[in-house]
């Protein structure tokens, strides 16, 4: 890797190490956090997923449980599950695993889990409270995109900022994450005239579209921070292998900073989604009350 790459395990580190410390001293006052995860279905991309964020819950002291439902089980049945989940004290935060079976909607599974435990940050309340600036459970991903620029020592007030990808989880918080701290930033879509037209004078470029090597190196202002969010399977000699949106050979030639794909974006979500739980247990021991802390982590 290049002197150039935004490698994402050293700012993971260093959140879970931060994290860690706080979790210790809460639990040493009877306040113990547990993630409970959801999977539908036999999928292995998502065992792989679990497994990171069990091994990131295990190293800063979070309890981790992971909820395996049948791949034929219905929308109803899981969202019983969400909704004891919700009144379950000893539960502090709840995951839902991507992608799930065609007759769930994940969109009404989101906004069944309360915001109060939403630590993925995904429930329309959660994104709708970024508007107003309220940015303690922010989406993961997006959370750790901005991180990520954070570390570039580039500073976010008047920053010209490049959103391309439109998301509701992704680039659309992205966006409001940034103007919270004063950037000025565009958002490009499929229905954008240009893209190339906004890339090229933007300080700072974030992409989520799904498409492999779509930005390229012409298309990127030389020294700007590129954050790729992409990830996508593509077919080689050796075999199948994760590329991001963006065309790592070009673009890392002109930007100052890049964050290469795997390996960039993906372990500082996991540990933003373990800084979100213990946003979320600092909350619940403040609602439940110290003199109630006793019975809840019994």
């Amino acid at each position: 890797m290049g002197d150039r790459d935004l490698r994402g395990k050293p700012v993971a580190d260093q959140i879970l190490d931060d994290i860690g410390s706080e979790i210790a001293g809460l639990a040493k006052e009877g306040w113990s956090p547990k993630l409970m995860s959801i999977t539908i279905g036999e999928q292995s991309e998502v065992d792989v997923y679990v497994r990171n964020q069990r091994r990131a819950a295990e190293r800063v002291g979070i309890a981790f449980e992971n909820r395996r439902y049948p791949a034929d089980v219905t929308q109803e049945e899981v969202k019983v599950g969400i909704e004891a989940m919700n009144v379950d004290p000893r539960v502090t935060g709840i995951i839902l695993q991507r992608p799930v079976p065609p007759q769930i909607s994940i969109k009404a599974l989101q906004s069944a889990v309360h915001p109060f435990k939403d630590v993925e940050g995904l429930n329309p309340a959660s994104i709708g409270n970024i508007v107003y600036n309220e940015l303690d459970l922010a989406p993961c991903t997006a959370a750790a995109s901005v991180e990520l620029l954070r570390r570039t020592g580039l500073p976010l007030e008047g920053l010209e900022v490049v959103v391309i990808g439109h998301s509701e989880i992704v680039g659309k918080p992205i966006a409001f994450l940034l103007m919270a701290e004063g950037a000025t930033v565009t958002v490009c879509h499929h229905m954008t005239r240009s893209v190339p037209i906004h890339s090229r004078r933007a300080d700072a470029i974030f992409v989520a579209v799904g498409r492999a090597r779509l930005i390229t190196g012409e298309m990127i202002k030389p020294g700007a921070a590129v954050i790729d969010i992409g990830i996508n399977v593509e077919a080689g000699d050796d075999g199948n292998r994760i590329v991001g949106d963006v065309d790592y050979a070009t673009a890392s030639e002109v930007a100052g900073w890049i964050t290469p794909v795997p390996g960039g974006v993906g372990p500082v979500t996991v540990a933003m989604l373990m800084r979100n739980t213990l946003v979320a247990l600092k909350q619940q021991k403040v609602a439940y009350g110290k003199e109630y802390a006793p019975r809840v982590m019994r």
